[in-house]
């Protein structure tokens, strides 16, 4: 059995491999890829592939645009950590899906089905455009519900300078202050306007009206200077440098 991961998380990534040994499913691991573009280039080279595991936000946008650009003659998993309202659009829109954190038994029974499924594999043009609207949807976000003292009060996201986690607690940092927000930060990302928002490593998500200077890193990276940085270095990652600079000649 030939598969193909496209994660931009290489800590997922490899999770779901362990956990593809753990199911005891016999299979040829072709590629782990990290982005909408080199997708694209993949499928256009013809290879063949079994199976795909697709995570629905990669470091250049949302997997589905992928589809706009080549036809994909494969079955395909979507992993995702959106929350109820996406994975509704996903039920009505029979597409097969795993929720993040991947749980064994979760991908036991996806296995399963995908085994006995003999229905078509490609997606269908309307199928891919009610997805992709679900999702912009989602992206008009606005505010997130954080503890002030005592209280809660709606942190506007316009106000987010940045966002980072550690400790395995996620922090927004604006102007005047620090919350503490109860969600994980990729879980975060994914409902964050990508104009306007981006993720810069593994535990930071920067906003790009923070940044107030760029300059070369150590090994083709990128050190920002930011507002309010606080103790915090913010480093772009080597993997994502090509996809920062794009996004900040948007």
């Amino acid at each position: 059995m030939k598969i193909l991961i496209i994660e931009d998380e290489a800590r997922a990534a490899n999770q779901l491999q362990k956990m593809l040994a753990s199911c005891a499913f016999d299979y040829e691991l072709l590629d782990i890829i990290d982005s909408v573009e080199d997708a694209i280039q993949w499928f256009r080279s013809k290879q063949f592939v079994d199976l795909v595991f697709m995570d629905i936000q990669l470091a250049d946008g949302l997997s589905f645009e992928i589809f706009k650009e080549v036809e994909v003659e494969a079955p395909i998993i979507f992993t995702t950590a959106f929350d109820q309202y996406a994975i509704q659009a996903f039920k009505v829109n029979s597409v097969d899906y795993l929720l993040k954190p991947i749980q064994q038994d979760d991908l036991s029974v996806a296995l399963d089905q995908f085994k006995k499924s003999t229905k078509g594999s490609t997606m269908e043009r309307d199928q891919i455009n009610r997805l992709l609207a679900s999702m912009q949807m989602i992206n008009q976000r606005s505010g997130i519900l954080v503890k002030e003292g005592n209280a809660m009060i709606q942190l506007r996201i316009a106000d987010l300078l940045y966002v980072y986690s550690e400790d395995s607690i996620t922090f927004g940092v604006t102007m005047s202050k620090r919350y503490i927000i109860d969600e994980t930060l990729d879980k975060l990302f994914e409902t964050l306007d990508k104009q306007q928002f981006f993720k810069i490593n593994r535990g930071q998500i920067i906003s790009k009206q923070a940044i107030q200077k760029i300059s070369p890193y150590l090994n083709h990276r990128l050190k920002l200077s930011m507002l309010q940085a606080r103790d915090q270095a913010f480093v772009v990652s080597r993997q994502k440098t090509a996809d920062f600079k794009q996004w900040m000649n948007q």
